[in-house]
């Protein structure tokens, strides 16, 4: 090798010091110009359906045995796998005698293709689109199934990119540390690294110079790979961060600096079994009711009784605490099929969101109809509820008043630099806010954040970001109103101390992430964070605001 360490963008910290496992490879579909005969064809396309549900099922299977976010998109996955659009163009390739394997990947090529040129958060969807027909192929040729290796001893596993199916199911006792050279801050892989709590490490430059069982030292906070450290030095890491694990494994909460100031830590959920779950642990509320993902495959809109008996059960979880309803965030990369928009050239910036109300006649309105049930049935006295995508006063206003005439409290999500740069107006109109570092992120730095090559960009740590939010909460401190963050920059434990600094109240993220922010917030002062605060913005570089919060806080 002509180096000894190579350079990613790290989303979840913590050292590993592991051997490396690369990721199964895919099995190509022949393409030898076999035609299938006339008559078989059926019995081919009947192979693919087989092959279909046999995959589908086993994802069903991790899904129904796993929780969280792991749960969330694992489910999402099932749902492509039985995509009736990919199997369509599939059964007509069939029809015309293309064979099974060269079918599934043919149409699914083709998806695939549509995707990327719509760019923004649709151009991820690819990578699950891959893998499944990566699975489906390898069902039909009777090859092993692709992807993660069964370890028997620890290792750090690399990977070009990750599906749900591959992170979901990982035994983190055994796979230390996940690491790949695409995948951004925002991806699935970081996402499952963080519930799980192992060190992740994406858009690594020059991963594949490093070969099947090297020995490795991941570094998830700088984003650092060092091949075949010296031993003794990252053990004595490995042991430092296993004592912090076993800190945070023994954290219940609640979240209190250590001059004695609480820090309210929310979860974010998709629907009730989520909430529950979340109930279990260390949670305080709810910050974030994700309810588009009730619905990615409902074909017609449930109606306001079907809608507050699913909105109920989270209620359920946390009665007389705090639980924020985000309103369909439907769009770009969730499309829900009852509450859509025409395609459209760039999604991340079109008909999403509270803007689906200009072509969905009354779907907002229902839906408020529904939460105002909800908490009716549940006993609950003014929850709170929140709308995306929010980016005119005048939006602000016309929710805050639909919100009020139903007896919720409203907010609106800040994700669009207008709200921001206009904070203190739009907080005129509504009873908090919360923070998307996710699309505020991008949209600061016109950056995709499902792309893998701007990963850097779209790095909470940037200091026009850091700036952003700092507006935004010293408005939230002027006009006594509380500002969360609900975006995945909560769930970095230095990032959060630096956010509580800025003012932020409250913090939601996946709930298995609040112990460690938990156990970090114990240790430094408000005014420890105050100082890092001040000194992360004004640092040129989100490295270089890494860093400064390292020192000051760790």
């Amino acid at each position: 090798m002509e180096q000894s360490f190579v350079q990613g963008t790290g989303v979840v910290p913590g050292h590993a010091y592991a051997a490396v496992a690369w990721t199964r490879p895919a099995p190509t579909a022949p393409d030898d110009g076999r035609e299938i005969p006339e008559e078989a064809r059926a019995a081919e396309a009947d192979l693919l359906a087989a092959a279909v549900e046999t995959v589908a099922g086993r994802i069903e299977a991790r899904a129904a045995a796993a929780t969280g976010a792991a749960a969330e998109v694992l489910t999402a996955t099932v749902g492509l796998v039985r995509d009736r659009g990919w199997r369509r163009a599939a059964g007509k390739l069939i029809a015309a005698g293309t064979p099974a394997p060269l079918a599934t990947t043919r149409s699914i090529e083709q998806f695939c293709a549509q995707l990327e040129k719509l760019g923004g958060l649709m151009a991820e969807r690819t990578t699950d689109l891959r893998d499944i027909r990566n699975r489906v192929v390898a069902e039909l040729l009777g090859a092993p199934e692709p992807g993660v290796p069964t370890p028997t001893s620890p290792v750090v596993l690399c990977a070009e990119d990750l599906a749900p199916a591959d992170t979901a199911g990982l035994d983190a006792t055994l796979v230390r540390a996940l690491v790949t050279r695409l995948g951004g801050p925002t991806s699935h892989t970081a996402i499952i690294a963080r519930q799980l709590g192992i060190p992740c490490v994406v858009a690594v430059t020059g991963l594949e110079q490093i070969p099947e069982g090297a020995m490795v030292l991941v570094d998830g906070m700088a984003g650092l790979i060092v091949v075949d450290p010296d031993p003794v030095e990252a053990a004595a890491k490995v042991e430092h961060d296993s004592a912090l694990r076993a800190e945070i494994r023994s954290w219940t909460g609640p979240a209190v600096t250590a001059d004695g100031q609480r820090v309210q830590l929310l979860a974010n959920v998709a629907d009730g079994k989520a909430a529950a779950k979340a109930a279990e642990g260390q949670a305080e509320g709810i910050g974030l009711f994700r309810t588009e993902l009730c619905f990615l495959t409902a074909q017609s809109e449930p109606s306001v009784e079907e809608q507050a008996r699913i909105y109920g059960d989270v209620l359920r979880a946390f009665p007389g605490r705090k639980v924020v309803v985000r309103t369909l965030d439907a769009g770009s990369d969730k499309p829900v099929p009852f509450a859509n928009h025409e395609n459209e050239e760039n999604p991340a910036l079109g008909v999403r969101g509270i803007r689906l109300g200009a072509t969905n006649d009354g779907v907002l309105e229902r839906q408020l109809d529904a939460v105002a049930l909800a908490a009716q049935q549940q006993g609950e006295r003014e929850p709170w509820v929140m709308a995306p995508m929010v980016a005119t006063v005048d939006e602000a206003a016309e929710f805050a008043a639909a919100c009020r005439a139903r007896g919720l409290k409203p907010g609106i999500m800040v994700e669009v630099p207008a709200v921001a740069l206009l904070a203190e107006q739009f907080l005129a109109e509504v009873e908090f806010f919360s923070i998307g570092t996710n699309d505020l992120t991008q949209y600061t730095m016109a950056a995709d954040r499902m792309s893998s090559h701007l990963a850097t960009l779209t790095d909470p740590w940037q200091p026009a970001v850091l700036r952003l939010i700092a507006m935004t909460a010293d408005a939230g401190v002027r006009l006594g109103k509380p500002v969360g963050v609900c975006g995945e920059a909560a769930a970095d434990p230095l990032l959060a101390c630096v956010l509580v600094g800025l003012g932020v109240t409250s913090l939601s993220m996946a709930a298995s992430a609040v112990p460690a922010v938990g156990v970090q917030l114990g240790k430094v002062t408000v005014a420890q964070c105050q100082e890092a605060a001040r000194q992360v913005l004004a640092a040129p570089t989100a490295r270089a605001a890494k860093e400064l919060a390292a020192g000051l806080l760790e």
